[in-house]
């Protein structure tokens, strides 16, 4: 397998591919079933038939790709405004929850769009919102929409209108592409014919850094998206691989071979100040903070085969490696959750290479896939899917798994091989 090749031979080299048509969409297939489901219904909005884009079929798509949700047929029924609506009727189709909502044109060109969330049983409204939007906002809004009934009816921040980023390669064109969470909206950062490998977003979302081979050696850039400035802030003799932000992102950790084998650094976020975290006479490569960033979690082949392990940052025991995986003899690619109890990584069982998750509390491995060949897991922002690569008629495309591996959903492009994915952050306005 490439994966194990590239990485206990040449860990700086993982997963070079992808590229594609720009702004195309992903396609999205569902398997699995889950846990028991909402059932809601979702009334398509008065009027947004003559919109460029209708509301809630993004809505609907969103609701019902996240697992957690039922839509129920809305067949024969027309409730636009509160006043129309027979809760009885919704009732006997067995909808817990109603969407409803407006849309109107408006003279400058703009669209007005308004919706409302509705308790079927107890008569009520859960939320509502509205707002005015241009064309090319549509989606935008109606992922937020989404966001809004997710959150209401679940407790958890959505996270539709997040974004995500990956590389696609197209013949020997590589870029580096930013999207929608549903592969929407699609824009290359960069483009060159030599690789591009290990995205990695800011946590505030307003950067990306990444390892680009366009001066024919792996050097660190990070780029700011609303500009497109970059700067290379790690290029220091030998390989530069493998960034990782600090929770705060003020620092990154890189991985460089500038005293021999691949060992992981610490520097500032404009590529000052190095200091140097690990020290071992193997391989360590892919840091990952925890999201308090007292600890940093990692790849090594320091015990004969690649495992996973974690060091403290700080006090007595800083830089003191603990290992953590002990089922298997090659256990890579490790992403702390969202809220620091667990990890996600890549598990060969087999000769197949899958997502596993491991407690950190029990040490408990539990596996989330059964594909052949997956890679670049990536949690999403409010830890209930994960998003990775995996390989299909030896193309790579792009899939998610619920975090308890119960919902699976394949996002598939037209062309191109897309891999390295990393899911973003939570937009500020969360």
């Amino acid at each position: 397998m490439m994966i194990d090749l590239r990485k206990l031979l040449c860990w700086f080299c993982l997963l070079l591919s992808t590229h594609g048509p720009l702004y195309a969409a992903l396609d999205i297939e569902i398997f699995g079933g889950g846990a028991a489901k909402i059932p809601i219904a979702i009334m398509p909005f008065a009027a947004e038939s003559n919109l460029p884009q209708r509301i809630t079929t993004v809505v609907s798509a969103d609701l019902e790709r996240s697992g957690l949700f039922k839509l129920v047929d809305t067949f024969g029924l027309v409730p636009h405004d509160l006043e129309q609506v027979n809760y009885v009727d919704w009732q006997n189709r067995g909808a817990s929850a109603l969407v409803i909502g407006n849309t109107a044109m408006l003279p400058d060109g703009r669209i007005e769009v308004r919706f409302r969330l509705l308790d079927v049983a107890k008569r009520v409204q859960l939320a509502g919102f509205g707002g005015t939007v241009g064309p090319d906002q549509l989606r935008a809004f109606a992922h937020r929409i989404a966001d809004i009934i997710y959150e209401s009816l679940t407790g958890e921040h959505g996270v539709f209108s997040t974004r995500i980023a990956f590389v696609r390669k197209q013949g020997n064109q590589y870029a580096l592409q930013v999207s929608d969470y549903d592969g929407f909206n699609a824009r290359s950062l960069i483009e060159y014919t030599e690789p591009i490998i290990s995205p990695a977003w800011s946590p505030d979302g307003s950067k990306i850094a990444y390892v680009s081979f366009e001066k024919k050696k792996p050097v660190v850039y990070v780029q700011t998206l609303a500009t497109r400035e970059r700067k290379a802030v790690a290029n220091f003799k030998g390989s530069n691989s493998a960034p990782a932000w600090s929770p705060d992102g003020s620092k990154l950790a890189v991985v460089l071979t500038l005293h021999g084998n691949s060992q992981i650094y610490l520097i500032n976020a404009d590529g000052s100040g190095l200091q140097r975290l690990s020290q071992s006479p193997g391989i360590d490569t892919e840091p990952r903070f925890s999201p308090d960033g007292r600890w940093l979690i990692f790849t090594s082949d320091r015990g004969g085969s690649p495992q996973i392990y974690r060091m403290p940052l700080s006090g007595d025991r800083a830089g003191m490696a603990e290992r953590l995986t002990f089922e298997g003899d090659y256990n890579v690619s490790p992403r702390y959750s969202p809220d620091g109890k667990r990890f996600v990584y890549i598990h060969r069982n087999a000769g197949r290479f899958n997502l596993a998750v491991q407690e950190f509390s029990t040490r408990q491995m539990q596996m989330l896939t059964d594909s052949k060949f997956d890679e670049s897991p990536s949690f999403a922002p409010n830890g209930r899917m994960i998003l990775y690569a995996t390989e299909i008629n030896g193309r790579g495309i792009l899939s998610i798994v619920s975090s308890d591996g119960q919902v699976r959903q394949r996002l598939s492009s037209e062309s191109g091989d897309i891999r390295e994915p990393v899911w973003g952050p939570m937009l500020k306005q969360r």
